[in-house]
């Protein structure tokens, strides 16, 4: 009844480079960090991971098969 839910596999962020565009969106007053990826038309930002430390980016570029150059940051 009150039983922990069972873990779903991470569903992976359809990522296409002509419709989106990677970025790491940072918040000007706390300094956190989200990557996700900016839709190239309408501008509509779809996280998809929190970026608290150099080995949180280097699996969310692992993952999109991304280099740092690729992505840009926005505040």
């Amino acid at each position: 009844m009150f039983g922990r839910k069972k873990k779903t596999q991470e569903s992976k962020f359809p990522y296409d480079p002509a419709l989106h565009e990677p970025v790491i969106r940072s918040s000007i007053c706390t300094g956190e960090k989200v990557a996700g990826f900016r839709d190239r038309k309408g501008g509509t930002l779809h996280e998809v991971s929190l970026v608290n430390d150099y080995p949180a980016m280097q699996r969310f570029l692992d993952t999109y098969g991304l280099k740092e150059g690729d992505v840009r940051t926005i505040y």
